[in-house]
């Protein structure tokens, strides 16, 4: 899979301008959350960007998009009718080829050498078929991730062959269907807000809108068939995922982005000065 597209959701009207709130980087610059984002993406590699917006978002994104603007377009998702129907409203920017897949709300943080992007995007080439990166979370964080079990597949990376894909499971029934041999108990493989997909997950998602045309349409569900018809894999990422849109999750994405950069041992003197003052 040669990938130079990426596909940017971000029209939740309840998170709209989760991407538009400012960070600073490892680097040390303030830059939204989306141009973190978009970074991420080009130094994998990909250098044509579709952002999917609420409307009349798409001059406060573009502002955001810093000097990627060049490289990106937008897709206005007119009414909220899903994840998954916000993904096909890249469907005309894709076009045929395969392409890496973002979530807006989603800060990534590399454990290794490589990022997180780059990471999936080299198992999609070697394996060329469609990945998506997990991390193993605690069942207490289920209900806000989908999830997937499968089996190992060996060699060097912690792959797995995907045969279940799961919405938002209770941990009652992601013990009863999600089952990955290895995995330690009261974890849970869930997304990691990274995948890389083809034109296929489309056909799914319009068959899917066809046939309950008054419903949401979710992402998962689609998986859950991608993986019935081929082989679809699930990479463990080396690196962290930070949900910004959690209860402080800029926070806590703030933090983990400053731990991990130039600045580091100033901010954790500011860390040490406040924990060191008496609470009110």
């Amino acid at each position: 899979m040669n990938v130079r597209h990426a596909l940017i959701t971000a029209a939740n009207p309840q998170q709209r301008t989760l991407p538009l709130q400012i960070l600073i980087d490892r680097d040390g610059v303030a830059r939204s959350a989306l141009e973190i984002i978009l970074r991420e993406a080009a130094g994998a590699g990909i250098d044509k960007f579709c952002v999917v917006v609420c409307p009349g978002d798409e001059a406060a994104y573009a502002e955001a998009c810093g000097d990627l603007i060049g490289q990106t377009e937008f897709a206005v998702q007119a009414e909220p009718r899903g994840y998954g129907d916000a993904l096909l409203h890249g469907k005309d920017f894709i076009g045929e080829d395969a392409f890496l897949h973002l979530v807006g709300d989603h800060i990534h943080l590399s454990d290794a050498s490589a990022s997180c992007a780059r990471q999936l995007l080299d198992v999609a080439a070697a394996e060329k078929t469609p990945v998506s990166a997990v991390q193993p979370t605690r069942e207490s964080q289920l209900t806000s991730f989908g999830a997937v079990g499968g089996k190992l597949v060996g060699g060097d990376l912690p792959l797995y062959e995907v045969d279940t894909v799961l919405e938002k499971p209770t941990p009652t029934v992601a013990e009863a269907e999600l089952l990955v041999p290895g995995m330690r108990a009261g974890f849970y493989l869930c997304f990691f807000g990274l995948h890389v997909l083809d034109a296929q997950i489309f056909e799914i998602l319009e068959r899917e809108k066809q046939a309950h045309p008054d419903q949401s349409l979710g992402l998962s569900s689609a998986l859950r068939k991608l993986a019935d018809h081929r082989r679809y894999l699930a990479l463990n990422i080396a690196g962290r995922r930070y949900d910004i849109g959690a209860s402080y999750g800029l926070l806590t994405a703030q933090l983990a982005l400053s731990l991990g950069g130039k600045d580091r041992d100033e901010v954790m003197t500011h860390i040490i000065e406040l924990l060191g003052q008496p609470a009110k």
